[in-house]
């Protein structure tokens, strides 16, 4: 954004007709509430407030950029969400309970279910990479990624799931969105680079799944009850 300021201002102005100083206001503000949300969270300082300002930057990109009416970028945006949901429950300090120490009901912790939304929303980005083709590559891909996302959902052998999801997604991210093989003043570059590097945020969020785990609602979790 800080190298296509005009562009993003044009876009804006054009697309919603407001005029130079709010277009390029709205761009302002995307732009600093990316960057301070992102190095608040790298520091480790207020995470929980950058997160909730991350989810107010995607949730404002999604409307100005007429995200909702596109299905699939919508549901790489609920991912980005998803990915952040895990960052915010990953955040929560354990142990802040006036009853520090007496053991609590594990299903009522809200990071649990943050865990949980985390993960369902995570996988919507493989969603968007399902071809509809009959070719024999595209229908084992369908099936393998299928099975991988439904395991991640449900919290079933959620580590391995979701190691082998960040190698496969990093493996189609390198070939399908490599941006610097296209010049730069053609607007396939810019397409592949945003995707690209918003597919990198969804890998993270995947990998907070294996560092975490799936929380306790899940199949992993109930499976140690049994």
């Amino acid at each position: 954004m800080w190298f296509q300021w005009s562009e993003q201002r044009d876009y804006i102005d054009t697309t919603w007709n407001c005029g130079y100083l709010l277009a390029s206001s709205f761009v302002f503000l995307n732009l600093l509430g990316q960057l301070t949300g992102c190095v608040l969270v790298l520091s480790r300082n207020f995470v929980q407030y950058a997160c909730f300002g991350l989810f107010g930057i995607i949730a404002l990109q999604t409307i100005a950029y007429s995200i909702l009416w596109d299905l699939k970028f919508l549901m790489r945006n609920l991912a980005l969400g998803g990915g952040l949901l895990l960052l915010l429950a990953e955040s929560r300090s354990e142990g802040k309970s006036m009853f520090a120490g007496v053991p609590t009901m594990r299903e009522s912790s809200p990071k649990q279910y943050m865990q949980l939304g985390g993960r369902v929303l995570l996988v919507l980005m493989f969603m968007t990479l399902l071809h509809l083709d009959a070719s024999f590559f595209s229908i084992v891909q369908n099936i393998v990624g299928t099975a991988l996302m439904i395991l991640v959902a449900i919290g079933f052998k959620t580590k391995l799931a979701a190691l082998t999801l960040v190698v496969w997604l990093f493996a189609i991210n390198v070939y399908f969105n490599a941006f610097w093989t296209i010049p730069v003043y053609k607007p396939m570059h810019d397409f592949l680079k945003y995707d690209f590097f918003q597919t990198m945020s969804v890998i993270g969020g995947l990998l907070l799944v294996v560092a975490l785990g799936p929380g306790g609602v899940s199949m992993d979790e109930k499976k140690k009850e049994w």
